[in-house]
């Protein structure tokens, strides 16, 4: 079973990534871009084959080990 965990950003933290994003794709002429925020997404295959098991592995994954929680939130999907 495929999982997908999305790692962003908390609002209110500042990511210069996403800043540095932003000024790049308006100094290439894309008007109308508002705030940018830079994540990452990481794909699990895993040998579970209960989705809510398998889900509540990913989570806990990634609650221990893919996103740091106190500055970053994480979004759990299984595909």
């Amino acid at each position: 079973m495929k999982a997908r965990v999305t790692v962003m950003p908390k609002s209110g933290v500042l990511d210069p990534q996403g800043k540095a994003i932003g000024h790049a794709l308006a100094s290439l002429g894309f008007a109308g871009v508002g705030e940018v925020r830079a994540g990452k997404v990481i794909e699990l295959e895993l040998a579970e084959t209960d989705p809510a098991r398998a889900k509540e592995t990913a989570e806990e994954m990634a609650r221990r080990l893919l996103a740091n929680t106190v500055i970053e939130s994480f979004c759990v999907e299984l595909v």
